[in-house]
């Protein structure tokens, strides 16, 4: 990372705008590449309320300096500015002073798109629902729950340096079908031994919150949906309020009924869901195991539903609802980049 100037980075639109930062795409005008700029939302400027934003922006910096590019789901930081008035750039007369982060640009989509995307009636949620939850499709060579796994190892290594990183979620994740890889693009909520407790006196914060946002996220029992429309919006976004009702309500909403792979599904999502609500982790290699257990009991149930072939092909419909023309902002090409993704014949 390096102190750069602005003035070398062309914007060419607005990729999205979150809780604390706006994205814009842009192009560095010296090596012609794809880039992503990142501030404070503008609001929060305006309004002089981005000191927070400010104080997680130089702990990232810190920590990315540390580890945060040497970690391979990371999309790296590529540069920073000093702390300055920025108007002249984007074209504004604001008068305040903040940092301006300049990121590799994530290829794929994000698993879950801008929310304001939706008044579109784009199906922002196609990410997450295709490729974690209900993902009856496959690339050749693919290994099984790569959003999972990988997710997993970039923490694992966060973790071995002493930090624990949150706010995993969805919008956070970009995925290229064709080749399996994610990027997180916000590494940037970090706990270590001394920043542990969250406002407003919430209970201290350890390695199990990232295990329930996992859980929350990525993971459910539900049956895929048989029809395209059960692909189109998020799933479980709602922002985790209290660690124990979360996991109560998930064990709650574990599916009821018969059958051998529900029961052995719904066991292992119960025994992985109290060892978080419990805080009984120990080693991080005994939740990815029993995690694994349950997205492969989740697998076998899937395999043996009576209605797999209507789920299937409401899969592969909603494959191509990714053609459509929003999905292009992306460093994403449908025609190459779901080549040779595959719905399943057989869940195996």
């Amino acid at each position: 990372m390096e102190l750069v100037d602005l003035n070398r980075y062309q914007l060419t639109g607005l990729l999205g705008s979150g809780a604390d930062y706006e994205v814009r795409a842009a192009v560095d005008q010296e090596t012609g590449g794809p880039v992503v700029i990142k501030r404070p939302v503008p609001q929060m400027i305006s309004r002089r309320m981005h000191p927070p934003v400010e104080t997680r922006t130089d702990r990232t910096l810190q920590v990315y300096a540390e580890l945060g590019n040497a970690v391979p789901q990371i999309c790296p930081i590529l540069g920073y500015t000093e702390r300055a008035n920025h108007d002249a750039y984007f074209g504004e007369s604001m008068g305040q002073e903040y940092r301006v982060l300049v990121s590799e640009r994530a290829a794929g989509i994000p698993l879950v798109g801008d929310p304001r995307a939706r008044i579109l009636r784009v199906p922002i949620g196609l990410g997450q629902n295709l490729f974690c939850l209900f993902s009856l499709g496959y690339s050749e060579g693919a290994a099984p729950f790569p959003v999972q796994q990988q997710l997993l190892d970039a923490e694992e290594r966060f973790f071995q340096a002493g930090y624990v990183l949150l706010d995993l979620g969805p919008q956070n994740i970009f995925f290229q079908p064709a080749n399996g890889r994610i990027a997180i693009i916000d590494a940037g909520a970090l706990l270590t031994g001394d920043n542990d407790r969250t406002p407003g006196g919430r209970a201290p914060q350890d390695i199990h919150d990232f295990y329930l946002e996992t859980l929350k996220f990525y993971t459910t029992l539900q049956e895929p949906p048989a029809e395209v429309a059960g692909y189109r919006d998020p799933y479980g976004l709602r922002p985790v309020v209290n660690f124990e009702q979360e996991l109560e309500e998930m064990a709650r909403n574990l599916p009821g009924g018969d059958g051998a792979d529900l029961t052995a599904a719904r066991d292992a999502g119960r025994q992985v869901i109290d060892r978080v609500r419990r805080r009984a982790y120990t080693d991080f290699a005994d939740f990815r195991q029993d995690l694994t257990d349950y997205l492969e009991a989740i697998r076998e149930r899937n395999r043996n539903l009576p209605d797999l072939a209507q789920a299937r092909q409401a899969w592969a419909e909603a494959l191509q609802l990714l053609r459509e023309e929003h999905w292009r902002k992306y460093i994403f090409d449908p025609e190459t980049d779901l080549t040779g993704l595959t719905v399943f014949d057989a869940l195996s």
